[in-house]
Parts: structure tokens; sequence; C-alpha cells
């Protein structure tokens, strides 16, 4: 039987004279990319879960390339498409000394742009970038961040609840939620419906690509707190729920963030290229594992193009929770070894130090304070009966980004103020931390307190979401928490729970924007200038056009 490209081609970590081409294919078979007409790369599919997938390392390319390619299953060529509205995908590869563009956004919404898509959640931005990009002269080194949400498991679109009442119309269980993903297969479903769309399959397949999770790719509020972890224990199909989305994040978004050498150091790797026939049983111990034990695995990773030193941060999966870490004052955002990770990672050398955090840690001042008054009070700030109330207001109202994690914010004001007095290396020209998730874009100045003006650089860039606007309602909400009064009520708060002060500071530069947005930072040189897109037009042939120009 002749196989067939199910997903892909995606092109995942690229390196001066390296890229890697993700696929997956409806069986088994050997994988073949031909670069520029020439055979540069083979290798065999492995299985999990009876899906197939083929993880293709191509090197010897010239650096600051952009080379067309095709894919062969075979003998067969499968990509490009024919009659493709889009120009051939090429490979990309660094240059050390190029300009550098990051693109980046999170939370998105497989709509397709149709109408009735646009109405609810807005233009796909996603696919107007697709769009852009098949026009422009693309110069230097340009990398796609995608930095959560890149799957909603438990808020499913109509393609996708109809595959799963279909897939489970034999299985007469009543303990499975029949509106979120569970099983892998529904996960690899999920993953296809999100990446199938021809603009995006085509941008994916184009631009090389990072990832990093957040709570979505999982379920809403994933570890928000240790309660909110036994809470989930006690459902019957968690287990299965949590290894599946572990282990296909594993297959779909994290083995394409590693370079060659970093993915052969990967203990699963190793296991699922030696196992002969299915790994399944290898990638759900692993995910499992990973969940249990959030030390026995590191998900962050650094990535290095031209003057530019990229940190994604996991956020989510190695959170310290534990009573223990809320009695020392451990409890963090990265857990013990993430920090120590961050900490080796975010020193001077680079011109610009770039930490993609899923979660904003500089949010609107209000709502920083906010959930720092809630985590005090979560401890026995003032005492023991209010703990359970505030742990409810907790995961009601989402208090679980870094102000809700104040031993993580100061060990990161530490390794901020290491970088920026030439600690480790010549200081960085700028530290940005660009994060999704809350739905409005925004760019926040950070200061040291101290640090002397006229040093490294430090801002918060926010853009979200790529495709899931918030309702009109819910912007109200957060404009009133970027005001004067909501600021001084959360600073009273905080003081009233005797919330200690950090060494970060921040204010908003100008309004939020509540839009579907992609954000975007240029770097040249030592400079740095940050940009959001927005599409005013909703629909299959919106372009986007930039609405926010700021020199970080």
């Amino acid at each position: 039987m002749t196989a067939s490209l199910r997903l892909g081609p995606l092109l995942r970590h690229a390196g001066p004279t390296t890229a890697t081409v993700w696929v997956e294919t409806d069986s088994p078979c050997t994988v073949r990319i031909r670069v520029d007409g020439t055979l540069t790369a083979a290798t065999d599919t492995f299985t999990v879960h009876g899906h197939h997938y083929a993880v293709c390392e191509i090197t010897g390319l010239p650096e600051g390339a952009s080379l067309p390619y095709e894919v062969f299953l075979g003998e067969d060529r499968v990509w490009p498409e024919p009659g493709s509205a889009f120009p051939p995908s090429v490979v990309r590869t660094t240059a050390p000394d190029a300009p550098t563009r990051l693109l980046y956004g999170s939370c998105r919404r497989p709509t397709g742009d149709t109408p009735e898509g646009v109405v609810r959640y807005g233009p796909d931005m996603l696919r107007a970038t697709a769009r852009r990009l098949a026009h422009e002269a693309l110069d230097g080194n340009l990398v796609l961040l995608l930095i959560g949400d890149q799957v909603y498991a438990d808020e499913l679109e109509e393609p996708m609840r109809a595959f799963v009442a279909a897939a489970r119309a034999q299985d007469d269980s009543d303990d499975v939620p029949g509106d979120e993903v569970v099983h892998y297969d529904e996960y690899a479903e999920l993953y296809r419906q999100a990446w199938i769309d021809p603009p995006v399959r085509w941008l994916l397949s184009t631009v090389p690509t990072l990832m990093i999770f957040d709570d979505h790719d999982i379920r809403d509020d994933w570890n928000t707190s240790a309660s909110w972890r036994l809470t989930m224990d006690e459902h019957p199909w968690w287990h299965r729920r949590i290894t599946s989305g572990l282990g296909t994040y594993w297959v779909y978004q994290h083995l394409g963030n590693l370079s060659s050498h970093s993915r052969g150091q990967d203990p699963l790797w190793a296991r699922v290229r030696e196992a002969r026939g299915d790994a399944a049983e290898a990638v759900d111990e692993f995910a499992w594992r990973a969940h249990a034990e959030p030390s026995s695995y590191r998900w962050s990773y650094r990535y290095d193009v031209g003057s530019v030193r990229v940190l994604m941060a996991d956020t989510r999966c190695s959170r310290a929770l534990g009573e223990e870490a809320v009695r020392d004052g451990s409890r963090s955002i990265l857990g013990a070894e993430g920090h120590d990770w961050l900490d080796e990672n975010l020193t001077g050398g680079p011109d610009h130090v770039v930490v993609a955090s899923t979660v904003p840690v500089m949010l609107p001042t209000a709502v920083h304070h906010l959930e720092a008054w809630n985590e005090a009070v979560c401890a026995g700030a003032w005492g023991r009966w209010p703990r359970p109330h505030a742990e409810w207001l907790r995961q009601k109202m989402d208090l679980e980004h870094w102000g809700a994690f104040q031993y993580s914010l100061r060990r990161l004001g530490d390794s901020v103020r290491g970088a920026a007095r030439g600690e480790h290396g010549p200081a960085p020209a700028t530290v940005l931390f660009l994060s999704g998730d809350v739905h409005f874009s925004y760019m926040a100045p950070v200061r040291h307190r101290d640090l002397p003006e006229g040093g490294t650089r430090v801002a918060q860039l926010v853009s979200s979401p790529l495709c899931n606007q918030l309702p009109s309602g819910v912007r109200r909400i957060v404009r009133l928490t970027a005001s004067r009064p909501a600021h001084v009520v959360g600073k009273a708060l905080t003081w009233l729970a005797r919330v200690p002060g950090i060494a970060l500071g921040w204010r908003l530069h100008g309004k939020t924007y509540a839009g579907n947005t992609i954000g975007e930072v240029a770097f040249e040189g030592r400079e740095a200038e940050a940009l959001w897109y927005h599409a005013v037009e909703g629909g299959i042939d919106a372009l986007p056009g930039v609405y926010r120009r700021v020199r970080v």
C-alpha cells in the first residue's frame, strides 16, 4: 500500500547548516527530503499508538540559505501539493550576522476564517500571516514562536466534537467527558485539524517554528495549584488524558524544538527509535512520569539565532506546587530545576536575550497585586479559615501567572540583574519577555531597582490571541485592570497580606489591545523594534497590517 502524507511537513529547528522537517504519514514508510533537487535526508517512520511519524534531519546546508524542498514517501512525491496557491516551501538556515525577526503568538482556534468563525473568534492571524509572507521577500533570520494553546483540548470546535462522538460510538462508558479529548487518537486528530488548513500548513512548512505548551494544550488552568492537581486526580479518565496530552505534545510539538544533538540526548527518543513496532508503551510511561514527577524531564530549551538567545520556558508542567514548597516559600512557576536552567542561560554574551513565557511575567499591576495577595492568603497569611475561599478564587479567576509565584519573580529579578551587570559575560542590549495567554496585547517597560538607567533595556511584550478574541464585556474588564484605581486597590491588598516587595517594577506603555494579533520583534545589531499586526477586515483574503510599532 502506498503511504500518504497525513500532516506536515513542518519546518522546525533550523541552525546555520541544518534544518529539521517533521511529518506524519498514514502508514510506515521511508521519508525522503530533496532540497534544491538533491536528495539530502532519508529516514524511516516510527510508530506511536498506530500513528506514523518521521523527523528528518537535513545537514550540510549553506548558512543563511533559503532553498526549495520536496517530500517523498518512498518514491512518490507528496509535497508540494500540485496546484497550491502558495510558493514552493523552503528550508531556511540561519546566518550568525544577519538581522533576526521573531514572530510570536498564542491561543488559536482553527476556524478556517469562515464567516461564522470570524464573527465568533475574529480573523485567524496565522492564516493572515501566511498570506502576507507569501508576497514578501524574506531576508535575514525568521523564526515563528508558538507560545501556548496551539490546540484546545478542552473546548472543541464542531468538527472535533463530531470526530470524538464517532470515535466513541461503540464505547458505552460514561466516565469520559464528551466535549474534551482524552485518548491519543483524539489528540492526533486535534493536531491534524489545527494544522491542515492550507495557508497554515504552508506557513509551518516554510518558516522555522518553535513551540511550548500552555494550559489548553492539556486542560484549562493546568497545574494552577496543588489543590487543582488533587481534584483532577480524582477523575478516572485523567490518567489517560494527561498521558495522551503530554505524549502527543512530545511527538507533535517538542521533538521538532530540539537540535539533532539535543534530540540525540533525549532518553525517550532513543527508546522510540529502538522500539520494534509500536512505541506507545514507552511514550505513555514517559508522559505519566513527566506529570507525576515534574522534575524528571526538562521541557524548557534554548535556541540561538543570529545575535539573539531565545529561552523557551516551561511555566506549566514543572511547577513546584506541593505543601512543602508552600511552607518553605519555594512554590514556583518553573520548579527548582527550571530556575537553575534559567539562571544558567539568562546571562550576558548575546546582544539580546528573549525569554518566551507562555503566561506573562509582568501583568497590569492591579492583576499582579491581586495574584500576589491571593498566593499569600492561600498560604495562610490571614489564618486558616480564608485559605479554601482564596483557593476557590484562585481557580475561578485564573490567578496563576508569575504574580502568583512571588518566589519565582524574586529569582527572576536576580537573574536579570546579573545579566544586566555583565556578571556572566558582556551585558545584553535587551532582555525581553515574550508572552501570550491573556487574550490582549501590550508592552510594559521594566526597571530593576538595583540597576541604573541607560543600561540593558528590559521589557514585557505580549501578543495574544492569534484567533480567539475576547467578548466585548470581558474587554471592558481588561481596561479596568489597567486603571489607576484598580492598581491602588491591588497594592492595598498586598500590603494587608504583608507581601514583600520585589526588585522588578513596570507600567504599561500605552493601551492594551484586545483583538487578534501576531507580534514581531526585529533585531539588528543592538537595536530591537516591537511590532503588532492585526487584520482590520476578517475573511479568507484578509491581509494583516501593523497597528503598533515601538522601539524597545
